[in-house]
């Protein structure tokens, strides 16, 4: 199924927000809750990431008939993805205070550099989707899951 542009601009708005968001919130909080911030962000962003990831691999393995074909554009899902993807930012935005970073240009950089690659990123999947979906499904699955793993690592292990 193509998108459309509506969905394709609700996909970018979704993750530029929350990618620039992020690190806003981050800022505001600041200081005093560093260590509460930093000590979970990346547990967070593994478990979503993993699950998503796992639905989609899981999702790979069926049968075109056998599913739902319709993209799923819902609240719930896309807050979930976005804020999967975006949660270790929250961690970026309180070094943002320390640093004194100019936080309103830096939260517009993000969040619209985000944004086109997002709107990017789903056009280039949907024009390759379309013709090698169940790899596709598993491949980006894997990706979900191999960016929650390097979140993961990076923040237990300094890897």
């Amino acid at each position: 199924q193509k998108l459309d542009k509506k969905q394709t601009a609700l996909i970018a708005l979704f993750f530029g927000g929350f990618q620039a968001g992020m690190p806003l919130i981050g800022y505001l909080l600041g200081i005093n809750f560093q260590d509460k911030i930093t000590n979970i962000d990346h547990w967070i962003a593994f478990i979503l990431l993993g699950l998503i990831g796992g639905h989609m691999i899981k999702d790979s393995s069926h049968k075109d008939e056998d599913l739902n074909i319709d993209p799923d554009f819902s609240v719930k899902t896309m807050l979930a993805m976005a804020v999967a993807t975006s949660i270790d930012a929250l961690a970026v935005g309180v070094s943002f205070a320390f640093l004194k970073v100019n936080i309103w240009e830096s939260v517009l950089i993000i969040g619209i550099i985000t944004a086109l690659f997002s709107a990017a990123g789903v056009l280039i999947g949907n024009f390759f989707g379309a013709r090698w979906k169940s790899k596709a499904e598993f491949t980006g699955g894997f990706i979900l899951i191999a960016m929650g793993l390097k979140i993961l690592l990076e923040h237990t292990l300094g890897v």
